[in-house]
């Protein structure tokens, strides 16, 4: 072969290479949210719909993403849970510029891991994300478990008024104070949740995100035994939730494997029964009459590949405390970015509401936000948050996935991983991970009200 054709067949086999572009417009739009009987609310959507369109790659696969801004506001995308490089993490001013009306954006990166993630501003994350800004990112492993099917679930709840209008009032400082904005109305992939059909003997896996402002939810099946196979993208030790609840803070993931072992022709109730007297019906297994299609559930493994995780060296980790500090009830004062002195009426007037060891940064994250901690790079970082509020708090850590190593001091089973851990009040959760991603990275919790007044922080790796 000539030196000539040889170049030519590189070039051929890099074009070849090179990942086909996919577009996102962030974009006004309408969706049922309520139903046929009401009318359609106007929404902010991928594509102008919700939820936005479900993205599939397989694993290793390079991805290129341009995201169109056609809002009135800035706007940026963050692809949660994927440790991408940081200049692709989404943050406005930390990490990227943000998106201007008009304007595009370019994404690439190639996922380190497979599971299942989502996308969503974190430009005026409280309200576009409150107006239906989200989309569903599934990387497929290498060698998937056996299934009959594959479901997404995201699950949403929206505060919508009479007449099925977003109802106004973000950044609310007494709820900022609180729980949060919770909705009053659910929505599963967009939509009133209608009844799942199903077939006796089928296995199902099913994947649950919570894409809720705030709501945390604790799912029950009635005469199911669902086995839990990874937490927010990453595989555990496959086991059936404590209580048969399936618990998810707001922006966590948990895939499932469902055998649909009920009875043909009856409807098996999904019950959300988080909050005390509040559950509800979110939506129901209707199985198909007729013959199951296998008599016993198949006997093949549940247990999904590992993903390229580094394993923490906890003998050689340095260690931090981070204290949740604020909110209602929570007393004390806070200070620096955002903070205010006193806590008669926190988060009132916009000021900051909370605070990580002493400091609040509220909004969405900018330019020259300082590190609370500098992590020296590929070395091993052990985490103790502990909760001194009367809330609970998803609390995200951007670029890396952790071993949620043990709550109060009890070690934790099923060798969890996350990128978004849920803290009761007052407990204390110790987390391990591998500081090996470079950049500025933020810290904070994901019920959005939170976040915006104050309980963000940054750690650097360097």
């Amino acid at each position: 072969m000539s030196r000539r054709a040889a170049l030519i067949g590189c070039g051929a086999t890099a074009l070849a290479d090179q990942p086909r572009p996919l577009r996102l417009a962030a974009a006004p739009g309408r969706a049922a949210l309520r139903g046929t009987a009401f009318p359609e609310t106007e929404i902010w959507g991928y594509g102008g719909r919700v939820p936005g369109p479900e993205i599939r790659a397989r694993w290793g696969e390079p991805l290129q993403i341009v995201v169109e801004n056609r809002l009135d506001q800035d706007t940026t995308v963050h692809w949660h849970g994927i440790r991408a490089p940081n200049a692709m993490d989404g943050v406005p001013g930390l990490t990227q510029p943000p998106i201007q009306p008009g304007e595009t954006f370019t994404y690439a990166f190639t996922p380190p891991d497979a599971g299942t993630f989502w996308y969503h501003p974190h430009a005026n994350s409280l309200t576009q994300l409150g107006r239906g800004m989200a989309g569903v990112l599934i990387v497929e492993e290498p060698e998937p478990i056996l299934v009959d099917r594959d479901l997404v679930w995201l699950l949403a709840d929206w505060r919508l008024s009479s007449d099925a209008r977003i109802a106004p009032g973000f950044g609310n400082g007494m709820e900022a104070a609180m729980a949060g904005r919770v909705g009053n109305t659910m929505t599963l992939n967009g939509a009133v949740p209608a009844d799942q059909r199903v077939r006796a003997g089928e296995r199902i896996r099913l994947r649950l995100v919570n894409g809720a402002l705030a709501r945390i939810m604790a799912l029950r099946i009635e005469g199911h035994r669902p086995v839990v196979v990874a937490i927010d993208s990453q595989p555990c030790d496959p086991h059936e939730p404590k209580g048969g609840r399936l618990l998810l803070g707001s922006a966590m993931r948990m895939d499932v494997i469902i055998d649909m072992q009920g009875e043909p022709g009856r409807r098996y109730q999904v019950i959300d029964d988080f909050y005390d007297g509040l559950a509800y019906p979110l939506t129901a297994l209707a199985y198909e009459a007729g013959r199951p299609i296998r008599a016993q559930p198949p006997d093949t493994p549940l247990r999904l590949p590992r993903n390229p995780l580094p394993e923490p060296d906890l003998a050689g980790a340095e260690r931090h405390e981070l204290a949740l500090q604020g909110g209602m009830m929570g007393g004390g004062a806070l200070s620096g970015m955002g903070g205010m002195n006193g806590m008669a009426t926190p988060g009132m007037d916009g000021d900051a509401a909370w605070a990580i060891n002493g400091m609040s940064m509220t909004g969405d994250g900018h330019a020259g936000m300082p590190p609370l901690l500098t992590l020296a790079r590929g070395r091993t970082c052990v985490l103790a948050l502990r909760n001194q509020t009367a809330w609970w708090h998803p609390m995200r850590l951007h670029g890396h996935s952790f071993r949620v190593l043990s709550r109060n001091g009890v070690p934790t089973p099923h060798h969890e991983w996350g990128d978004t851990v849920l803290l009761p009040p007052k407990e204390t959760v110790d987390l391990a991970f591998v500081a090996d991603n470079p950049g500025d990275w933020m810290l904070h919790c994901h019920v959005m009200d939170h976040q915006m007044a104050g309980l963000m922080t940054v750690l650097r790796v360097a």
